[in-house]
């Protein structure tokens, strides 16, 4: 664990000493007090996403993030009060059904934390300085490094204060009046954050705050874990802004772009995003992105990404009109163009957003993409661009990208680095020093949004001057006399600190090299509380292959040692981590892998006979289910126990009594294709495992809906001896899926006639598993697959009688939904069946993943904890999911029954509400 978390964002790696998962306020202060006593530093981390060093530590490393993610939504979504573990997403969830959001929206939202937002100071795309989290944190809740914990949000709060931390009280005074009696200082103050800014401590508190505790409150604000741990903090809320306009204005070049931004401005767009021509040409590379981006000859040019956000749609239409009238009188590339079309503004978006993933998804293996923020005045930002394009090409950084806020003169800039290997650092030392000496000369600031860690912190004395860094660093005594906030951080008297730590990026998997550990695949992840996540997967692959380079054997056979229950099985394989992961890995496919290359000779030969006699192995598997359930109380468990120990706990599943019994066989109707509209492949997961309430099952229920609504579906002859390959996949045996697979496709276009009819599957993991097998061979062309819950929207519900409806249902989307797309359809469906449905917050793959749940039932029990507790706080009249090992999960889970989406939807339309003349018509 001290390995897999020594990886963040940044391009740094310190190994902690120790990793302490803190679990609540209390916990933290008394971590505080015995460092003091052992002169031992500590650094807190929470989601990692941070690029400049500072959630790292070789001495302890304090985990707040699992155990801090309460978030609680205060005066009708004005004002919210969050844990330091939440993340922007989840927080924004909590608050959308009062049309509030957070002031804060940094890109990285669906992965970085309150902890992380507030640390950094953090702003983003729309909110500049005026929104961002010094200006809407309302109060906060501070364990100082004595152990003293403050709530600055209480009447007395400044009385207290004084009262337990008297000379930390009398010094911020005596700061404050120091700061405003030095006139140079307050001008360097007002003109440094007049723009966006976290470099350094943000002294700008001490002008616009009076009291101590205010003061504080709002030093801490970007102090990145240096003064003081926030335990909990109070936002002030913006409301939503749902109606929105999108446009890529096109220029010749970046002077062009950067000197039109005054009358972009006053226009009052909410983006005004800056892509140099290096960007678009790195955004063309992806066949998603903007058509008519993609049909231009980039030499020159540079675009404004623009938007404009209103909450009325007769305000934007107006709004959109004066722009474009605007937009006309300039000397453009392009015509310009403004859409509300959400298909077309997401394709927009995903060019701005798409050049992270782009550029670092194509960098050279074993280097490192390193993202810089700075910020200067609107008006110099031209020469600023062409001054870092030149620096570029000077030290030959090929493919570096600068994009960003243009409306806030805040640019990032992006290159690739190789650390290590031998590799002399003079190259980025004379870049970061040319870099250094032109945003400064230039009136701006060195970090704008991702805090000044370990990257910038030997610069805070040259951007401030020697009086205001002699304030931070008494700030920095003030509240932690004996240094044991993470040390390093934000100010250091070393000189080389940013080149101290770096972090190398040893080969190790082609299908994960591409990793830039940023960890947007965490917060998605079935076993990120119990073992590891994606990210420090593939980060302690990257140390065992650092310390096998090292001849470090006694470490290398400690971390393989570990890696087989902690990063093989209990991962889920589910492939949740591709969707969230900004360079598009699945982690999953690398655990399939190295999961084979456990398995010997006798593995291989047992699953190639399995796929050769299917159907008896399935129904032996739902007849053993069937006479565990008949046993005496207690005795499966004990047997299935002791078969565990013996084989081994990743080889044999455990039985308990929550397992239903065996299903019944499937259905081998055969069918003239005549008037038929599709085959029916009806998944051998629901054979296995029975019904819940004694029904029909998914399959049954697939095929009575299609009777009700007169359509007719042939079944391959051959259905009973079938299966996707899911099972062979998830413990990486597809070579012994081969026998399965050929009589799988043979079977498929002989029902499809030669792949006329599509296929059409109620599982969507075998879904998923049936597109898998037809994926990359020729042999069958034209096969293609429709999940039910698709097929049903489009083709049934239309048909169908009105279902009767009940008042609420819990619905549990699945990653095989998600990943295929098909939670839209799962969502309508639902909806169909009741007047209110509930998606739980803390929604995430259950981590059944076939057999996974039954080898290692922690992974599931972690994986579906939060989101449990949030099901049980209410009752609901359905609880509804699309797969029957995820309807078993949830079921164990929650105590509830869960079923299958379709089975609902049959039981509902057999005693149909009458259909209005409208809805007849």
């Amino acid at each position: 664990m001290r390995y897999a978390k020594a990886h963040d964002a940044s391009h740094y790696l310190l190994v902690p000493e120790v990793v302490v998962t803190a679990g609540s306020a209390e916990e933290i202060g008394d971590l505080c007090r015995a460092a003091a006593k052992l002169r031992q530093p500590l650094t807190f981390r929470a989601g990692g996403t941070s690029l400049s060093g500072q959630a790292g530590s070789d001495s302890i490393l304090v985990d707040t993030r699992k155990h801090f993610r309460t978030v609680t939504v205060l005066a009708d979504g004005t004002r919210v009060r969050v844990q330091p573990g939440a993340t922007v997403r989840a927080v924004n969830a909590r608050l959308a059904p009062y049309g509030t959001r957070l002031g804060p929206d940094p890109a990285s939202e669906t992965a970085c934390t309150i902890g992380g937002v507030v640390a950094n100071n953090s702003s983003g795309m729309a909110c500049g300085t005026e929104f961002n989290t010094y200006r809407t944190l309302e109060s906060a809740v501070l364990v100082l490094p004595s152990g003293t914990s403050i709530d600055t949000g209480q009447p007395d709060a400044d009385e207290r204060l004084a009262a337990v931390e008297p000379d930390l009280h009398r010094g911020l005074l005596r700061l404050r009046d120091r700061v405003r009696s030095n006139p140079e200082s307050v001008r360097r103050i007002e003109a440094q954050f007049a723009m966006k800014n976290t470099m350094g401590y943000g002294v700008n508190a001490f002008l616009d705050f009076d009291l101590p505790a205010d003061i504080l409150a709002r030093l801490v604000i970007g102090s990145e874990g240096t003064l003081a741990f926030v335990a909990e903090a109070t936002f002030r809320t913006v409301p939503v802004r749902p109606h929105a306009a999108t446009g890529l204005i096109m220029f010749d070049d970046i002077h062009q772009a950067t000197s039109a931004l005054p009358a972009l401005v006053a226009a009052g767009y909410a983006t005004l995003e800056l892509l140099d021509a290096t960007s678009l040409r790195v955004a063309q590379r992806d066949p998603q992105s903007d058509a008519r981006l993609a049909a231009l000859r980039v030499t020159t040019h540079a675009a404004l990404l623009v938007e404009h956000q209103l909450t009325d749609r007769e305000e934007l239409d107006g709004c959109v009109a004066d722009s474009m009238a605007m937009l006309n009188t300039l000397k453009l590339a392009a015509p310009p163009e403004l859409t509300t079309d959400p298909a077309v503004r997401a394709a927009l978006w995903r060019v701005r957003k798409g050049l992270y993933a782009t550029v670092a998804g194509n960098r050279p293996t074993g280097t490192t993409a390193l993202l810089e923020d700075i910020a200067v005045p609107v008006d110099r930002l031209a020469e600023v661009c062409d001054g870092l394009i030149g620096m570029f090409a000077g030290h030959h950084y090929e493919d570096s990208v600068i994009f960003g806020h243009a409306k806030d003169g805040n640019v990032h800039f992006m290159l690739n680095e190789r650390f290590g290997e031998g590799q002399p650092l003079d190259r980025y030392l004379a870049f970061t020093e040319e870099m250094v000496d032109l945003v400064l000369g230039a009136g701006g600031t060195l970090k704008a949004e991702h805090g000044t860690g370990r990257i910038m912190a030997p610069f805070v004395r040259r951007q401030y001057g020697d009086e205001l860094y002699d304030v931070m660093a008494q700030l920095k005594h003030l509240c932690d006399p004996n240094g044991i906030l993470n040390p390093g951080v934000v100010i250091s008297e070393d000189p080389k600190a940013h080149v101290s730590h770096l972090k190398t990026t040893p080969r190790v998997e082609e299908e994960v090299d591409r990793c830039v550990e940023c960890g947007f695949c965490e917060p998605v992840c079935p076993s990120k509380d119990l073992t590891l996540t994606p990210r420090t997967r593939i980060a302690l692959r990257r140390e065992q292959e650092r310390a096998r380079a090292n001849g470090d054997t006694a470490l290398f056979d400690e971390l393989v040692s570990d890696y087989n229950y902690d990063g093989l099985d209990t991962c889920a394989a589910d492939g949740m981590c591709q969707t969230a992961c900004p360079v598009l890995i699945d982690t999953g496919s690398l655990v399939t892998r190295l999961r084979a290359e456990r398995h010997g000779k006798v593995d291989q030969w047992m699953w190639q006979q399995a796929a050769r006699h299917w159907k008896g192995v399935s129904r032996a598997g739902a007849a053993a289910l069937t006479v565990a359930g008949q046993l005496p109380a207690g005795l499966p468990e004990r047997l299935s126990g002791a078969a565990r120990r013996m084989l081994g706990d990743d080889v044999l599943p455990s039985w308990s009594a929550d397992l239903p019994s065996g299903g019944q066989p499937r259905s081998r109707t055969v069918t003239s294709l005549d008037s038929v509209v599709g085959v029916h492949f009806s998944a051998c997961v629901g054979s296995m495992f029975g019904a819940q309430h004694g029904g029909p099952g998914a399959a049954g229920a697939m095929e009575l809906l299609c009777h009700r609504a007169g359509i007719r579906l042939a079944v391959p002859t051959s259905i009973e001896s079938l299966c996707c390959g899911t099972p062979w996949k998830s413990k990486g045996l597809g070579d012994s899926f081969a026998p399965m697979r050929e009589r799988l496709l043979r079977a498929l276009w002989d029902a499809t006639d030669h792949g006329r009819l599509p296929v059409i599957c109620e599982a969507s993991s075998c879904t998923e598993g049936l597109e898998r097998a037809i994926s990359g061979q020729d042999r069958y062309p034209g096969l293609r697959v429709i999940d039910a819950l698709a097929f049903t929207v489009t083709e049934l519900l239309p048909r169908l009688p009105k279902p009767a409806k009940v008042n609420s249902a819990a619905l549990h989307p699945t990653c095989s939904t998600t990943r295929l797309g098909t939670n839209d359809a799962l969502g309508t469906i639902a909806h169909a069946l009741a007047q209110r449905v509930d998606i739980p917050h803390a929604w995430g793959c259950c981590a059944f993943a076939g057999d996974r749940g039954m080898l290692h039932p922690e992974l599931t029990a972690s994986a579906t904890g939060a989101q449990a507790a949030e099901v049980n706080q209410r009752r609901h009249d359905l609880y509804l999911s699309a797969n029957r090992t995820c309807e078993i999960g949830m079921t164990r889970a929650t105590g509830k029954t869960y079923e299958h989406v379709l089975e609902a939807l049959e039981r509902a339309t057999r005693n149909p509400q009458p259909r209005s003349a409208t809805e007849r018509n």
